[in-house]
């Protein structure tokens, strides 16, 4: 590739911890060892240091930078223009999004001031690709990025989950996109009947390595992991143990994340007494050590778009027991050869499939074998290519086609 062509992608907290950025960050990474000139742009920035590996040649970019040592007081106002902005700039903080639907489930981290800021940098784009990685993100790029820029929306979560006022504007809006990214084959097909003459790929996020160390699935450990939210359904897994306690006393369930829902889900804990045998174990930077010492890794979900942890934990030999949420666990998984599936937010049936993989170390280490070649199609080498060939096609004179409505641009 002769001159790169310039690849940007706008996240919300790019220094954050979720497996949004993470997967980013993986392609980000590979597109730049493949020569793309890659440059991910953060929307807000609340912690120093970015949280996962990322190549040096990376760029990283701020638009709001929320850090208690970036708010030092702003040098004095001069003239009324300046104090007119200065309390204009107060009053945007408290103002909320006007273009962001209240279901948006990122609504709150959005205010005037950011959604002016981000259309402020969707207007100043005029080549390239842009990849927007969030309904927010990419209803804003629909209505901003209209000077040249190539326009793609990633999907991260499926599209059932959405609230209706998201999915109508889903509707509205991702016909301007020159490709909207899926990590399913039934969000494809979902995606593709809503948004008939827009295309719509499946690219399944990928694994950051399969070179891992296998369990030897001797330990007496299960782990799960997950920010510490509803969606992750740690509640429905935590009543699960406390019916498996008798039968498997010597058995221990490690959860690893951070999050809102901590003090609650110890106060299940107190309340099953499984204080000697259930552990919230906080953020680890070492999470696939953790995995190769434990024996079978769980899925609790309400909800999921593509569960990246599980398939990283299958890349470490390990079974999977999980509920058959919407979306991404039966995708990803095959009843009885690489996991267990099992009706989704119920406690009885996910502790049945746990004690049926406790109680026999032959079968933990049959489907663990089985979960470690499903996780080899889910590998950087079997998808990065992927977002590679989409780019390129979406940049070649033969390729790229205007997206429908790409005239449709709203300013603030």
């Amino acid at each position: 590739m002769t001159t790169p062509v310039k690849v940007r992608y706008l996240l919300l907290h790019a220094y954050g911890r979720g497996g949004t950025i993470r997967t980013v960050f993986n392609q980000a990474n590979s597109l730049t060892a493949a020569g793309w000139d890659v440059e991910i742009v953060s929307a807000v920035r609340r912690r120093d240091e970015l949280q996962f590996p990322l190549d040096t040649r990376v760029r990283v970019r701020t638009l709001v930078d929320l850090r208690e040592s970036a708010e030092a007081p702003p040098e004095p106002a001069r003239g009324l223009a300046g104090r007119w902005r200065a309390r204009r700039r107060e009053r945007l903080i408290d103002r909320p999004a006007r273009e962001i639907p209240r279901g948006e489930f990122g609504y709150r981290y959005f205010d005037r001031r950011l959604e002016l800021a981000l259309a402020d940098y969707l207007r100043s784009l005029t080549d390239g690709v842009l990849v927007t990685t969030r309904p927010a993100l990419n209803f804003l790029s629909a209505a901003h990025a209209t000077n040249g820029v190539v326009r793609v929306a990633q999907e991260h979560m499926n599209h059932g989950t959405h609230r209706p006022d998201v999915q109508r504007r889903i509707v509205e809006t991702y016909e301007r996109f020159a490709a909207v990214a899926v990590l399913t084959e039934r969000d494809r097909t979902e995606y593709a009947r809503l948004l008939p003459g827009t295309r719509v790929v499946r690219i399944p996020n990928a694994v950051h390595s399969l070179d891992q160390v296998p369990s030897n699935h001797e330990a007496k450990i299960v782990v799960a992991a997950g920010r510490l939210f509803p969606q992750k359904g740690f509640d429905l897994l935590i009543t699960a143990w406390a019916k498996l306690v008798e039968a498997y006393p010597d058995w221990q369930l490690r959860i690893y994340g951070s999050g809102e829902k901590k003090a609650q889900l110890r106060a299940l804990i107190e309340e099953h007494h499984l204080y000697n045998h259930v552990f919230l174990m906080g953020h680890t930077d070492r999470l696939d050590d953790e995995l190769a010492k434990s024996s079978v890794y769980v899925l609790s979900s309400r909800f999921e778009g593509l569960p990246m942890v599980m398939i990283e934990a299958m890349a470490h030999a390990l079974p999977v027991v999980s509920f058959d949420c919407p979306t991404g666990p039966s995708d990803v998984l095959t009843h009885g050869v690489d996991g267990l599936l099992v009706p989704e937010q119920d406690p009885d049936a996910l502790a049945d499939a746990l004690g049926r993989l406790m109680g026999d170390h032959d079968l933990r280490t049959e489907m663990g074998t089985a979960a470690l070649l499903t996780a080899a199609a889910y590998g950087p080498d079997a998808v990065h290519p992927r977002w590679e060939a989409l780019f390129t096609e979406l940049t070649t004179p033969d390729g790229l086609r205007p997206a429908p409505g790409a005239a449709k641009g709203q300013h603030v």
